[in-house]
This record gives C-alpha cells, structure tokens and sequence, in this order.
C-alpha cells in the first residue's frame, strides 16, 4: 500500500515573499510579541540574578573557603552550611600559583601511634592520616579532633590537627579561623 504524496513546494528563503499561490503567513499578534519580550526579559533578569547571587557570596579582601565563606574549610559555623560538614574535601590555592586538594575530617581519635591517627566521623567514615610526632603530642584515642591534610595515592598526611570539637565549633570559627591558623585559643598541631 502507498501513502499518497503532499505535492512538494518550492524552498522559501526566510523573509522572502511567498510562492505565487501561497498565502502569506499571518505575522505575530500584539499578545505573541508581548509574551516572547517577557520570557526574553525574564531570561535575562534570571541569569543576571544568578550572576549577583554568586558574585556577591564571596568574600572581599579575605581568603575565602569553599562556598565563598570565610572560615578555612566549612565556612562560618551556624547556619547549617558547610560549617557542619563531618567531612569532605576542597582545593585551595598552594601558594605558588597552582592548586591542591585538601580533606578535611572532625572526629574521633580510634588509633592513635607517633605516626598516624585514625578518626571516626559521627556518621561512620573513618580515615587513617600519617601524622608528626608533634601532632600526636597531647592527643589521646577518644579526643575529638579536626584533621586538615593533603592526599597522594592512598595516603593522608595531615597538614593540621586541631584538638576540640571542629575546632571551635561554639566560637563562630571552622577549623582553620579564616587563614590556616587555628580559631583562638584551640590547640593545633602542624608539621
């Protein structure tokens, strides 16, 4: 069975005028350009507002976190951001004009040796870190501590180990407080 064939058309150029036979096409109605104006404008204003939104988190004049807070990593505590994050990772500049990724874990001590430290996060991730003599000073399994370290392979070495709950966490400070160093008045190993 054959389907029967529309007869073809010449190809219209747009804008030209029709074929000779052809009724021209009705132009847009009032109410049509209207409505593309508004979704055009409405198009616009989105992505400018998006563009403010992610502009105007940031912050001025200080190194910020991940999300634009400041803070180190985590942002400022409260507020149910990234501040209460158990763990994660973030890339921060290395101070030579290239990047590094860092994990960051708050925790408790499970092992502890002059070498490495194992933290558990309240949610059940556990991580070992080789860690410094020095970092290992004064901790003991069951401290809760926050860890800041860099990765290579599978292992962490941690480049901070703060003593305390999040290092801070009731002081309106991340671990870190702002530059890498530690929020006021809690004990931090580096090495």
């Amino acid at each position: 069975m054959t389907t029967p064939q529309a007869p073809s058309t010449p190809d219209q150029t747009w804008g030209a005028t029709p074929a000779p036979g052809q009724a021209p096409k009705p132009a847009w109605s009032p109410g049509k350009k209207i409505a593309a104006g508004a979704v055009a404008v409405a198009i616009v204003a989105g992505g400018g507002a998006a563009v403010w939104a992610a502009s105007s988190s940031s912050a001025t004049g200080t190194q910020a976190g991940p999300g634009g807070m400041t803070g180190g990593p985590g942002g400022l505590r409260g507020g149910g951001g990234l501040g209460t994050a158990l763990h994660g990772e973030y890339v921060s500049s290395d101070g030579n004009g290239g990047y590094v990724t860092k994990i960051m874990q708050t925790g408790e001590v499970t092992e502890l040796s002059a070498t490495s430290l194992t933290a558990k996060s309240d949610d059940g991730f556990s991580k070992t870190y080789t860690i410094t003599s020095a970092q290992a000073t004064g901790l003991a399994t069951g401290d809760t501590v926050t860890v800041v370290a860099t990765e290579s392979g599978s292992t962490a070495t941690a480049t901070s180990v703060t003593d305390g709950e999040s290092g801070g966490q009731g002081q309106g400070q991340a671990p870190g407080g702002g530059q890498g160093t530690p929020p006021s008045g809690a004990p931090t190993r580096t090495g």
